[in-house]
């Protein structure tokens, strides 16, 4: 709940809002919540505050400049930019935002619908702030925004200042008198619906452009693809870039409602529609080389390839596309979260890889300034989720790469597709000359993220210094975020071992799990048993659900791993969630 002065002053806006107000948060990357907890009034007040601090800030830190050009784009859910009566009638999100940046004396320039790394492409381009309305992948219930600086993305560190601004804001438009307030007891604005600034399609020119350019003299003729276009964004404008660049495309699957499609966790449910798609397309036009599409506001990439005897799908997860794209560009720094499959660590990319992070883009950014720190020339990033990240600009055939860190979906699907294009190779071919691990993530939906933490909580050393613990025949080593051992803590190597023996009960041995040889808490808990498996526990960091990421020798053992782990109603998540509950 929101922190309230003792008193609510008679005839404030506070004293007469008819619901009680829920505070949007920071998650990974940026603030998401239940549509029927985002009034207009909760997203000016974070909006608007989060301008004011970019305003306070020199322009070699990301600082904006009243009286200047502030760019804002949005998705295709109905919220972005309409009223919902289904949502308590909340909407016109970025109605919301368009107000904060006049309010705040910038100037709004409505991009359109475009892919959040269109709109960031653009503004870094220019200097220019830009704010993107999206709930990305997540669910249709939900929705956000994200803010970044004129030079790139809002960093960790900036959280905590820019809550304090948000409050400074909230607290003056809650006492305002009621009568003078722009805000009724709906927390909309009284004025009604608003229309937005017409649109611009400067951030779709300069985005193909980008790739139509670093691209330029090769072509994917003779491949023929099917886009999925879903409600992604970005469902014309990234098959119009495949087109220019010489693949033959044909759209299928497009939806007027809104398909939360998340790129780390394609289920049996999507994978059967996507099959279902590549029948018929197949049926009518021939065999289908790959099947692409994206999340919803188009800045993760979704890749499958079909076998050309059988016709079926198999889908590539995103930290495999990233170590083909990374290879392709011949990287000499890559930084991953944790969450990565470990193909990477034993892959030609090991000697280039970086310490790896925490989750979510702004961490993977931070490790990729530390490389430029050291003198790293073609740096890259990349989630789980397939978001690649460029940290430096990229030269490759005499065409140069502008950085663009943020994350992209189109940069990674041109660079596997042309990789496989220029070897004469099929997608199934490529990827099986990584090392051979395999990965799977899932989820349980509507897990409390309060008890997902607790989870961590339980099952994490007491000290916070500690983030690995390794453990080899009798001997227990404990290490730092550096990987430096952290000697004399013989009370914390016995509580690990307590945690070794607890977990064990649940990842059991006649579920097929080794012993544990080591746990790894950069963020939350990833769990290496002897035989190679991995399974990596992680509450989501905006949304009430719990993740597993398992990767394994085989593809069959770690989707295993993750049923194992999410099946309803005593599977392996359920279980630690009964039993921390207990325990609390």
């Amino acid at each position: 709940m929101e922190p309230e002065s003792p008193t609510i002053p008679a005839n404030s806006l506070r004293s007469h809002l008819n619901y009680e107000p829920e505070i949007l948060r920071f998650g990974t990357s940026g603030r998401r919540g239940l549509v029927v907890h985002l009034t207009q009034l909760e997203i000016y007040i974070n909006a608007f505050a989060e301008l004011q601090y970019l305003q306070s800030l020199a322009p070699s830190e990301g600082g904006i400049v009243c009286g200047d050009d502030l760019y804002f784009a949005y998705d295709l859910r109905p919220s972005s930019t309409e009223y919902v009566p289904e949502e308590c009638g909340r909407g016109e999100l970025a109605q919301a935002i368009t107000r904060a940046i006049h309010d705040a004396a910038m100037k709004p320039v409505n991009l359109g619908a475009v892919p959040t790394p269109a709109l960031a492409y653009l503004a870094f381009s220019r200097g220019k702030g830009s704010i993107m309305v999206t709930g990305s992948h997540i669910p249709f219930d939900r929705n956000g925004y994200k803010t970044n600086t004129s030079c790139g993305e809002l960093l960790k560190e900036q959280e905590e200042p820019i809550g304090r601004a948000v409050e400074r804001v909230r607290q003056v438009l809650y006492n305002q008198p009621f009568a003078s307030s722009a805000f009724d007891a709906d927390g909309r604005f009284k004025s009604g619906h608003a229309e937005l600034p017409a649109p611009v399609d400067d951030a779709r020119a300069a985005y193909a452009q980008r790739y139509s350019g670093f691209f330029a003299g090769q072509s994917l003729n003779g491949m023929r693809l099917l886009f999925y276009q879903h409600s992604a964004v970005g469902r014309d404008l990234v098959p119009d870039i495949l087109r220019q660049l010489g693949a033959e495309v044909i759209l299928t699957g497009r939806s007027d409602s809104f398909v939360p499609i998340d790129t780390e966790n394609i289920d049996a449910a999507q994978l059967g529609v996507i099959q279902s798609l590549v029948d018929e397309a197949a049926a009518k036009h021939g065999h289908i080389d790959a099947v692409v599409s994206t999340d919803g506001d188009s800045d993760r990439p979704l890749l499958l390839g079909v076998d050309r005897s059988t016709n079926k799908v198999r889908f590539f997860g995103g930290d495999l596309l990233g170590m083909v794209v990374a290879e392709y560009l011949n990287a000499d720094a890559v930084v991953v979260p944790i969450s990565c499959n470990d193909a990477i660590d034993q892959s030609n990319l090991g000697p280039v890889l970086e310490p790896k992070t925490r989750i979510g883009s702004p961490y993977v950014i931070a490790g990729m300034e530390r490389a430029r720190s050291k003198g790293k020339r073609a740096i890259c990033g990349w989630e789980a989720n397939g978001g690649f990240l460029t940290g430096s600009s990229i030269e490759r055939n005499g065409k140069v790469l502008d950085a663009l860190p943020t994350r992209d979906a189109v940069l990674p699907l041109l660079a596997v597709l042309f990789s496989a294009h220029e070897q004469n190779l099929s997608l199934a071919d490529l990827f099986n000359r990584l090392p051979p691990r395999f990965s799977r993530a899932a989820l349980l939906k509507r897990f409390p993220r309060r008890t997902g933490l607790a989870i961590v909580e339980r099952f994490s050393p007491a000290d916070p210094a500690v983030h690995d613990v390794q453990f080899k025949s009798h001997r227990i080593t404990l290490l730092d975020a550096y990987g430096r051992e952290l000697p004399g803590r013989s009370g914390l190597a016995n509580q690990a071992d307590g945690i070794r023996r607890q977990l064990s009960h649940f990842f059991k041995a006649a579920a097929g799990f080794g012993a544990i040889t080591r746990l790894n808490y950069t963020d939350g808990v990833r769990v290496t048993f002897e035989n190679g498996d991995v399974a990596h526990l992680r509450p989501s960091g905006n949304a009430d659900e719990l993740r597993i990421y398992a990767v394994s020798d085989s593809q069959s053992r770690a989707e295993e791993i993750t049923t194992l782990a999410t099946a309803e109603p005593d599977g392996i998540l359920r279980s630690m969630e009964s039993f921390v509950l207990q325990t609390l």
